[in-house]
C-alpha cells in the first residue's frame, strides 16, 4: 500500500453509507483523513464502519497491508449520529440515493452546519450538479465528485463543475482525488458527465444490432471481444451491471438530451427489466447463470465443404491488397478478371454499407455475394466476421465460412447489416466521444483517460478513432446514414473536421 500523499482535507464526512459511501470512506481514511460516517437509517453508519474494517482485515490477512496501517485507518473512521456532529468537516460528500429533491434538501441542511469554507460534493452519477446546487446560499462551493464502483479498485473520479461552481472548489477536489490514489478528470455539468455519456454507444448500438436480428447476444459479445479487445461484450456487461441499474440510466440520459437519437434506448432492455431478467443478480439476464457462471450457447461448427468455389474480390473492397494476401495464404483459388465467373464466390469488404446495397450498386449476383469486415486488420483480430444478404445461397455462405476458418481462426457469420457489428459499435462510440469534446464537456485527454479507467476499454474512444483512421470512421458513418436514414449517424463536427484535415482526434485547437 502506497504512503498517502498530502491531503487538502483532514476532516471529511460521508453522508450515505451504501456501497459507494463505504468505498469513499475507506480510501479517504487510508489517505489520512478523519472520516465521519452518517446515515439516516439507524445503525447503518456503524454497520458500514464494520464492513470497511472487515475489508481491511481481509487485506491484512492477504499480506497486502500491515497491522499498524489497519489500526491507524480504523481510528480515523468514526460513525456520527447527527448532522450537527459534522460541524468541523472541511469536505462533505453526499452519497445517498439518486433523488434530486432528497439530495437538495440534504445539501441545504449541510450548508447550514459546516463552515463557510467547507466544500460540499455529490457522488451523483446522473443528476445535474447545477440543479443540486441551485438551492444553496453559496453554490460556488458545491461540485460533483463521482466515483465508480468498487471505489477502491476503480481508480478514476469525475470532478464536475456546475454553472456556479468556483474553480478553486474543483481544484481542491482534484488535489484530494490524487491524495486518494485516484485519477481525477474534469468535466462540465452535462447528463452522464464523461463516462456514462461516452459509454452510450457500446450497449445501445449492440442492442440495436440484436434488435434487427443481425446476430444473437453471444455472437455480438464474441465479435466485440475478439475483434476489438473489449474485456466484456456489451451483453455480458449489462448482465454484470444489472438492468435495474443500466436501463434507467439509458432512459435518463436519452430524455435529458431531449431525445437525442444517438442515445435512444432499446425496448429489449425495457422488456427484460419488466420481466425480472436483470442479469447475474437475478440468475438470468441475456445469459442464464449457474453458480455464477454464464451458460454460453456453443458456436456454430465450421461447415464441411467438399470443393471450394473460386473467389472473386470486388475492386471497391476495403484493404483489397490485404484481402488478396489473406485469400492466398488460405489457399483460395482467386479470380482476377474484371467480372466474376458464374461459379465464383463474390467477396466484398464494405465500410458502413450493407451487403445488399453493394451488390445492387455494383451489379453483382447477390446469391453468391458475401461480405467480410476488414475495418480491423486481420492480423490484429482473433475473429473474422462474414455477412450474408437475404439472397445469399447456403452453399456460398458455407463455402465462405469454411474458407476463412481454414487456418483455425474463429469465424462468425451474421445477417446483413450496414457496418457489420464492429464498424457500427466503434463508429457510435467514437462519434459520441468526438461530440463530447466538440461541446467542451472535457478535454480529449481526460475523455480517453476517464473511459479507459472507468469502462475498461482497451484504449480510449478517441485513440480508437485514430487507430482505425478518422477518415475510415467518417466513411462508415456517412454510409450508415445512407443505409439507415437515421440521424444518429450524423458525424460530429469534431470528427468531420479532424478527419478532413488528417488530424488526430486527440488534437486540441491552439
Amino acid at each position: 500500500m502506497q504512503t498517502p500523499q498530502p491531503t487538502p482535507f483532514t476532516r471529511v464526512a460521508i453522508v450515505g453509507t451504501g456501497a459507494m459511501g463505504r468505498g469513499i470512506a475507506q480510501i479517504a481514511a487510508q489517505a489520512g483523513s478523519t472520516v465521519q460516517l452518517l446515515d439516516a437509517r439507524p445503525g447503518a453508519a456503524q454497520a458500514a464502519r464494520e464492513a470497511v474494517l472487515q475489508q481491511w482485515q481481509r487485506l491484512q490477512d492477504k499480506g497486502r497491508v500491515q497491522p499498524h496501517e489497519v489500526q491507524a485507518w480504523s481510528e480515523r473512521l468514526v460513525p456520527a449520529g447527527t448532522l450537527q456532529e459534522l460541524t468541523g468537516c472541511e469536505l462533505v460528500v453526499e452519497a445517498i440515493a439518486e433523488d434530486l429533491q432528497a439530495k437538495r434538501d440534504l445539501l441545504a441542511q449541510l450548508e447550514a452546519v459546516v463552515a463557510p469554507t467547507a466544500v460540499l460534493a455529490s457522488n451523483t452519477s446522473s443528476l445535474s450538479i447545477t440543479a443540486l446546487a441551485a438551492g444553496l446560499q453559496h453554490p460556488a462551493r458545491m461540485a460533483g465528485f463521482h466515483f465508480f464502483n468498487p471505489v477502491p479498485l476503480m481508480k478514476v473520479v469525475e470532478v464536475v463543475a456546475g454553472l456556479r461552481t468556483a474553480t478553486a472548489t474543483c481544484q481542491q477536489l482534484m488535489q484530494y482525488a490524487r491524495a486518494l490514489g485516484h485519477t481525477p478528470v474534469a468535466a462540465r455539468d452535462t447528463p452522464g458527465f464523461i463516462v456514462n455519456h461516452a459509454g452510450r454507444g457500446f450497449g445501445t448500438e449492440a442492442l440495436r444490432i440484436a434488435g434487427e436480428g443481425v446476430a444473437d447476444f453471444a455472437t455480438i459479445d464474441r465479435i466485440l471481444r475478439d475483434q476489438v479487445g473489449f474485456k466484456l461484450g456489451p451483453f455480458e456487461l449489462l448482465d454484470l451491471t444489472g438492468l435495474d441499474v443500466s436501463h434507467p440510466v439509458m432512459e435518463s440520459i436519452y430524455h435529458q438530451f431531449y431525445d437525442e437519437p444517438r442515445f435512444r434506448p432499446s425496448p429489449i432492455t425495457a422488456q427484460r427489466l419488466a420481466g425480472g431478467l436483470l442479469g447475474r443478480k437475478s440468475g438470468e439476464g441475456f445469459y442464464r447463470y449457474t453458480d455464477g457462471q454464464a451458460e454460453l450457447p456453443p458456436e456454430a461448427s465450421v461447415p464441411q465443404v467438399g470443393e471450394l468455389p473460386p473467389v472473386w474480390v470486388s475492386p471497391r473492397a476495403a484493404r483489397r491488397a490485404e484481402l488478396y494476401q489473406l485469400l492466398k495464404d488460405l489457399g483460395a483459388q482467386i479470380e482476377t478478371g474484371a467480372a466474376p465467373s458464374s461459379a465464383a464466390l463474390i467477396l466484398i469488404a464494405p465500410l458502413g454499407f450493407d451487403v445488399t446495397t453493394v451488390a445492387v450498386v455494383e451489379r453483382l449476383d447477390p446469391s453468391r455475394t458475401v461480405g467480410i469486415d476488414l475495418l480491423v486488420d486481420d492480423a490484429a483480430t482473433r475473429r473474422r466476421v462474414l455477412a450474408t444478404n437475404p439472397a445469399t445461397r447456403a452453399d456460398m455462405r458455407d463455402a465462405a465460412h469454411a474458407l476463412f476458418a481454414r487456418d483455425g481462426k474463429a469465424v462468425s457469420v451474421i445477417r446483413d447489416s450496414g457496418g457489420f457489428v464492429t464498424q457500427r459499435v466503434l463508429a457510435a462510440i467514437i462519434n459520441i466521444a468526438a461530440d463530447i469534446c466538440q461541446q467542451g464537456i472535457c478535454s480529449p485527454a481526460d475523455l480517453d483517460r476517464a473511459v479507459t479507467l472507468g469502462l475498461g476499454y482497451p484504449v480510449g474512444p478517441l485513440a480508437l478513432g485514430d487507430r482505425f483512421g478518422p477518415a475510415s470512421v467518417l466513411e462508415v458513418l456517412f454510409n450508415l446514414q445512407t443505409v439507415y436514414g437515421d440521424p444518429r449517424w450524423r458525424p460530429s463536427p469534431w470528427l468531420r473536421r479532424r478527419g478532413a484535415l488528417g488530424l488526430s482526434l486527440l488534437h486540441e485547437e491552439a
